[in-house]
């Protein structure tokens, strides 16, 4: 059983945490951060993944707003060390730059 919508982002909402590079190297290594564009809401969109919103999911998907993280990404963040707003919904991580570093 699904918990409620509300419920489930207060939840997620909790589990947020700004992280950085060095946190999250080894998920990057096994393929498992995924970039969520600044356009979306990083909670909301880690809901719709859990409640398997396909529609929603792969229309973002097509639009190129969550990425699979590169090589290029990890480059970038490894020189600028940036805090990245991160959300598991395994086995993903779900990232995005911080904007108020």
């Amino acid at each position: 059983m699904q918990e409620p919508i509300e419920i489930l982002k207060a939840r997620l909402n909790t589990e947020t945490a700004k992280i950085g590079w060095s946190e999250i190297q080894r998920f990057f290594a096994k393929g498992q951060v995924f970039i969520v564009a600044p356009e979306l809401d990083l909670i909301n969109t880690a809901a719709s993944m859990i409640q398997d919103e396909k529609g929603s999911v792969e229309k973002w998907l097509d639009q190129k707003l969550i990425l699979q993280a590169t090589t290029e990404d990890a480059k970038r963040w490894h020189e600028s060390d940036p805090d990245l707003w991160a959300v598991v919904v395994a086995p993903w991580i779900l990232v995005q730059e911080a904007k108020d570093k």
